[in-house]
């Protein structure tokens, strides 16, 4: 049976070495700070991790590893999105092997489906599938949502065990939240942007999949105790500080400004290796020092674990 799907999931970044190669150092130490705190699960080969553009055999690494380090402490969440359903069933199969808790899965991207094409998609992709599996909407990513018909139709599946929204739209989560409530009472509902976590829960979201939390974990950790607790002064004052984490995803010119701001950060912290699977290359000069000066000042700077002896420019490969 799948462990509760609620609170802080992180969905990690995958840290490179090269564009092929696993920095397993840094991979050790993003997730031992996870840990440290008190997240409620991890989320790995999402839009964060980079997952669509990674290897098969890249992909297969990052999950053995991270499961490895994790060692049952808390769910391990696998995103299995692909434009083959055979492929993600058959990586779903590889995560259940390494002791993954559930599958996530956005969308088939490049061709257009249509609704009824994108039921039965999900519908012949949970059928067979080694683990259960959460619905993952990404409209902006995937180009087509997972509308409420939709959701309805598939909550009657049973190994589809919860949704992942990421639309940003909250008339829509709030919609399918009532639509949960009503045909499957206790099925979870995550949120996607991470500035949306408060009002989300307000909602009924039951936790958020927090981009930020691989930069700053104790402070997504911290909101969720706030908000549980009803300290309206404390989830005030950590919002401010989670809003102004979101300029560190504006610098740079293109979409990809997000990956490029957190993985950029995560190295000038000490965390991990900054590099980026193609088509995206890492921030040049220029960038970089509005990211290092963006660090200095961040308000939230407390909640980044003080770095370690981990140098991000001398990986071990272990």
């Amino acid at each position: 049976m799948t462990r509760q799907i609620h609170g802080i999931v992180p969905p990690l970044v995958t840290p490179l070495l090269q564009r092929n190669t696993l920095d397993r150092r840094g991979l050790q130490h993003l997730v031992a700070e996870q840990l440290a705190a008190g997240v409620d699960g991890l989320f790995v080969l999402g839009t964060t991790g980079e997952g669509p553009s990674l290897s098969h055999q890249l992909r297969r690494q990052m999950i053995e590893a991270t499961c490895d380090l994790v060692s049952g402490r808390v769910p391990v969440y696998v995103g299995i999105t692909d434009t083959s359903l055979v492929d993600a069933q058959e990586l779903a199969g590889f995560a259940a092997d390494c002791g993954a808790d559930a599958a996530v899965a956005a969308p088939p991207f490049y061709f257009p489906a249509g609704q009824t094409e994108l039921r039965h998609w999900f519908t012949e992709l949970a059928k067979d599938l080694a683990l259960p599996l959460l619905l993952y909407n990404m409209p902006s990513c995937t180009r087509i949502s997972i509308e409420l018909e939709s959701l309805m139709a598939l909550l009657d599946l049973q190994n589809v065990v919860g949704l992942k929204d990421s639309s940003g739209d909250l008339n829509y989560l709030a919609a399918a939240i009532a639509l949960v409530e009503k045909h499957r009472p206790g099925w979870p509902v995550m949120i996607g942007p991470e500035a949306l976590l408060q009002q989300a829960m307000q909602l009924g979201a039951v936790g958020g999949v927090t981009g930020g939390a691989n930069l700053c974990p104790q402070l997504f950790t911290g909101m969720l105790t706030a908000i549980n607790s009803q300290d309206s002064v404390a989830v005030d004052q950590l919002q401010t500080i989670i809003d102004e984490l979101q300029t560190l995803y504006t610098f740079g010119k293109y979409g990809s400004s997000y990956l490029k701001g957190l993985k950029c950060a995560l190295e000038l912290s000490g965390i991990c290796s900054g590099l980026l699977a193609a088509p995206f290359d890492v921030f040049l000069p220029p960038e970089r020092q509005r990211v290092s000066q963006w660090l200095q000042e961040f308000s939230g700077r407390r909640f980044i674990c003080p770095a370690s002896d981990h140098n991000p420019s001398d990986h071990n490969n272990q």
